[in-house]
């Protein structure tokens, strides 16, 4: 009785389980997770920077995330400019992350966070918005 009724429960269950794991993917459709990695400031200003900006202000996408990693950690911590954008971002709601390890090797974490950029280990928060369904634009 009891196998039964396990057997008649566990579509129910994984419909159940399904249909909230599409649900989960259908809303993080409208998450954009860049990551910039170039040292470029040019392809910062030129592109990283602009599609990002008007991904969130023209409503493209509900939430967007910039995360800076490799030479682009060295790049925002030294460039003014860059820093400026990257303060307009986190004014229009841009969530702005970097790689703990990067700015480590470039010596650069303390002046990232008094940017207001979130640093720490990346590797499991880049994984989960791959694995959650977030759109992601890497440069």
């Amino acid at each position: 009785m009891k196998r039964t009724f396990i057997l008649l429960l566990l579509p129910l269950i994984c419909s159940v389980t399904l249909a909230t794991n599409i649900e989960k993917m259908e809303e993080n459709k409208k998450k954009l997770a860049v990551l910039w990695t170039s040292g470029d400031p040019e392809v910062a200003e030129k592109m990283a920077f602009m599609y990002t900006y008007n991904a969130k202000t023209q409503g493209w996408f509900d939430e967007v995330v910039l995360i800076i990693w490799g030479p682009s950690a060295k790049l925002t911590a030294e460039n003014n400019i860059i820093q400026d954008y990257i303060k307009k971002m986190q004014e229009a709601g841009i969530k702005t992350e970097a790689c703990l390890y990067c700015a480590k090797m470039y010596e650069v974490d303390e002046k990232l966070a008094e940017l207001g950029v979130d640093v720490k280990g990346m590797g499991v928060p880049l994984s989960e918005y791959l694995k959650d369904g977030w759109k992601t634009l890497s440069l």
